[in-house]
């Protein structure tokens, strides 16, 4: 990667694997993400022995951190950046708190967390026969709240706390002038599969009745522009 999408992305805060722990009792998560929290606090309690800091927690996944950087002359799939993966509790953290978080990188431009094996394009062969459940931010609101959200959202995939979790391929958070958007895309198009995570995406995240999530599929996506689409389910 150019030294130019490293800068933007890194910052310089220490990682705190106990922090998972925390996160999830303030904003009352899904018990099911919650099975990785003691992992991550044990590794940095204060009475740890170094033979348990030397142990790392798993995930069920490998998840890969992807970085767009919108730049005019190179084509979309130019401008993707595969930034680094993951798969246990203490490599994540590291991760997460040495990258700037999603409201701050450039307008124009995305994160995207996957599982290892799945491009954030829905060209992919795991994605292009499924959609993307998406949250939308209107401009007014605060940095901080998709800052959370986004966390949020990582938290559910990779604590694998859907009922059909392998049916997920990853999520982007989308930085825009005019609204930003969280998505979490899927592979399936079993209407009663979709409808179980989002229900339950909506239940983890805490997200107000009166804020509707919709349903879209890849394949209408790609034929439609603008803010007009219809969407094939909702909660």
């Amino acid at each position: 990667m150019a030294k130019s999408n490293a800068d933007e992305v890194e910052k310089t805060e220490n990682p705190d694997p106990a922090a998972l722990k925390k996160e999830l009792a303030e904003k009352g998560i899904d018990a099911a993400i919650s099975s990785i929290t003691g992992a991550a606090a044990a590794a940095g309690a204060a009475d740890a022995t170094p033979l348990d800091c030397l142990i790392k927690h798993p995930l069920q996944n490998q998840w890969t951190l992807w970085y767009y950087d919108n730049e005019k002359n190179k084509s979309w799939e130019a401008c993707q950046h595969q930034i680094t993966s993951f798969d246990t509790v203490e490599d994540f953290w590291s991760l997460y708190n040495h990258i700037k978080p999603a409201s701050e990188i450039k307008h124009g431009n995305d994160y995207s967390l996957f599982k290892n094996s799945i491009r954030p394009m829905w060209e992919d062969d795991t994605n292009k026969n499924g959609g993307r459940w998406v949250i939308s931010f209107n401009k007014y609101f605060r940095a901080s709240d998709v800052d959370n959200l986004w966390l949020d959202v990582i938290l559910c995939l990779i604590g694998e706390g859907f009922d059909y979790s392998e049916d997920i391929c990853g999520a982007v958070v989308n930085i825009r002038p005019r609204g930003h958007k969280i998505s979490i895309w899927l592979s399936n198009n079993n209407g009663q599969k979709i409808m179980s995570i989002g229900k339950k995406l909506k239940e983890s995240l805490n997200i107000q009745q009166q804020i509707p999530i919709n349903f879209e599929f890849h394949k209408d996506t790609a034929l439609k522009h603008g803010n007009n689409k219809s969407p094939v389910y909702s909660v």
